[in-house]
């Protein structure tokens, strides 16, 4: 690899200060408030309504959602052990308020980014194994939270909308 102060690498490393930056962007700017914008509305019996017995709850996706960032993010960079129960999270039927998996899941969101934050380059081209079976690069992992986060966060806010009929304006704060 280049010598520290080369351009290459000073290059490399802005980089991944902006990969971090839009991590976090992301996650604590955009996904948390509005899935906790969207909790409020539904209440905790609401959070945890199924739309269908093979659907999952959106209390379902919220621990999902950790689980998921806790594995990739946290277990894969070696912050905690990997001890996720991923059926555990779609077989949950209640227990927590809305309010508890929206703190909880804004918890490890929170630990994710400052985790992003210290992150070397180096860190972002290592290859790791993610779920004792997928080899991904740390810039992989990170990527793949952002994506896995999108998709669960739009059905949360489409469910939301169906159940409410409310417009959730986003865009409007």
């Amino acid at each position: 690899m280049a010598d520290p102060g080369r351009p290459e690498v000073d290059a490399a490393q802005a980089l991944a200060r902006v990969v971090a930056a839009e991590f976090r962007r992301r996650l604590q700017g955009e996904y948390v408030p509005r899935i906790r914008r969207c909790v409020e509305r539904l209440g905790d019996a609401g959070t945890w309504q199924r739309p269908a017995p093979n659907c999952n709850s959106v209390g379902n996706l919220l621990l999902h959602l950790a689980g998921n960032t806790t594995q990739w993010i946290l277990a894969t960079f070696g912050a905690c052990d990997d001890r996720r129960d991923r059926p555990a999270e779609f077989a949950a039927r209640g227990g927590a308020t809305a309010r508890e998996l929206v703190d909880q899941l804004a918890a490890v969101v929170d630990r994710a980014c400052d985790l992003v934050d210290g992150l070397a380059v180096a860190d972002l081209l290592q290859p790791r194994t993610v779920q004792q079976r997928y080899r991904e690069t740390g810039l992989a992992a990170v990527l793949h939270v952002l994506e896995h986060f999108a998709g669960h966060a739009g059905q949360i806010y489409a469910w939301t909308k169906q159940v409410t009929g409310e417009d959730l304006r986003f865009y409007d704060l």
